[in-house]
């Protein structure tokens, strides 16, 4: 299976993936699931918002009783140049996690399924988790039509140039309802395990985390005749927000990085009149990331009013803390623990993934896969061979323990 994914979305110059929404990459990926399914005699579903699910015992979701269902999968898509891991790693362990199962002869007496969440990255509308928040209802259908990429295309352009209804989407309760566990496996976006050394860990809780739009309006003009004193330059105004967040992350234990950046007229010799950056900022409480945002907005503000420059901030997208359910995750540690000599680790993170927004509906669970270096989000992102196969083994037990029994 990894030799068929691995070529799908990947830039030969820089070894990462451009796996985006919509795309041409996207719809190769969105074919390798299908494929993956059909090989193995599942019941193959394309939902409302473009959420691929692969059926083990029924024929689609409409069988499936409510809170039946046991429900394991992640996502395909990527960020810009990033790993092979992230999200593929939880799609290619479902299958060979229900392969293990039938290698071992175990029978589901609850329905199976494998999922594929689409846009899970938010790489080119700029929303994370568009898939599952449409399904769950925590983005609105009229929310999603005005989301365009850096081109200026729209969500349901880009669907339709794909040949999905983009007036078919929108919450999707009663296939949410049919799921009793859902269960994402995700390769460690951090060193926790590589430290204690173990292969394979539970997560307890997903830190709250959002996008802010960071909006910096100057007045262009000539980079070789303008003076100093004369000039509005967004660009100090901007570096020096930069510089805030880091200070303000430092010292209260949160995350703030501007990753992004858009600069007009963009010219090397011309003073920009607009510089618009995105702020990722994230913490382990609530009340930490407020203090950090306010912190960022302050010195931003600061700074826009000496320079002579016009501010504007949007969250573009929040996510509260996810606790993911005690009752699940304890019985995740019951079940793998039967096979290890010490407890399986429990540990919090702090990226964002689609069971963090199904957690409000149905009960959520994650397994994380030891990665070596602790880097994610880069064509460096890694795991050992011997560790994928021992998060397939785990998430296989997971699967009987909670499916077959």
């Amino acid at each position: 299976m990894w030799e068929e994914l691995r070529p799908l979305g990947r830039d030969s110059s820089s070894g990462g993936y451009r796996r985006f929404a919509w795309t041409g990459a996207d719809t190769d990926c969105r074919a390798w699931f299908r494929a993956q399914a059909e090989a193995r005699g599942l019941a193959y579903e394309l939902d409302r918002n473009g959420n691929q699910w692969a059926w083990l015992g029924v024929t689609g979701h409409q069988d499936v009783a409510p809170g039946e269902a046991v429900v394991t999968g992640s996502h395909l898509d990527s960020v810009p140049d990033g790993g092979a891991f992230d999200g593929p790693l939880g799609v290619v362990s479902s299958f060979a996690a229900l392969d293990e199962l039938r290698g071992r002869g175990a029978e589901p007496t609850r329905p199976l399924a494998i999922v594929n969440f689409g846009d899970e990255e938010g790489a080119r509308f700029g929303l994370a988790c568009v898939g599952s928040r449409l399904s769950a209802g925590a983005l609105t259908a009229e929310a999603a039509h005005r989301l365009r990429d850096g081109d200026g295309v729209t969500l349901p352009q880009a669907m339709e140039r794909a040949g999905h209804d983009p007036e078919a989407i929108g919450p999707d309760p009663e296939r949410l309802a049919t799921i009793g566990a859902f269960v994402e496996l995700h390769v460690e976006q951090g060193r926790a395990l590589d430290l204690s050394g173990d292969p394979v860990g539970i997560a307890s809780a997903i830190w709250p985390h959002g996008r802010w739009r960071f909006d910096f309006r100057g007045e262009a003009n000539h980079a070789g005749t303008t003076r100093l004193e004369d000039r509005r330059d967004p660009m100090l105004s901007y570096a020096a927000t930069v510089l805030a967040a880091r200070e303000q992350a430092r010292l209260t234990g949160a995350l703030a990085t501007f990753g992004k950046v858009s600069v007009e007229p963009n010219g090397v010799n011309a003073i920009p009149s607009l510089v618009r950056g995105w702020l990722d900022a994230r913490a382990a409480g609530q009340d930490t990331l407020d203090t950090v945002i306010t912190g960022i907005e302050r010195a931003a503000a600061e700074r826009a009013a000496r320079d002579g420059v016009d501010l504007d901030v949007v969250r573009e997208s929040f996510t509260p803390v996810v606790e993911f359910q005690h009752a699940l995750r304890d019985e995740l540690g019951a079940l793998l623990g039967k096979k290890s000599e010490r407890p399986v680790p429990v540990l919090g993170t702090g990226a964002g993934h689609d069971a963090g927004i199904l957690s409000a509906i149905v009960p959520t669970a994650m397994l994380f896969v030891r990665n070596p270096t602790g880097v994610s989000h880069s064509p460096a992102e890694a795991a050992a061979e011997d560790d994928c196969v021992a998060g397939v083994t785990a998430l296989a037990d997971v699967l009987e323990g909670l499916a077959c029994r």
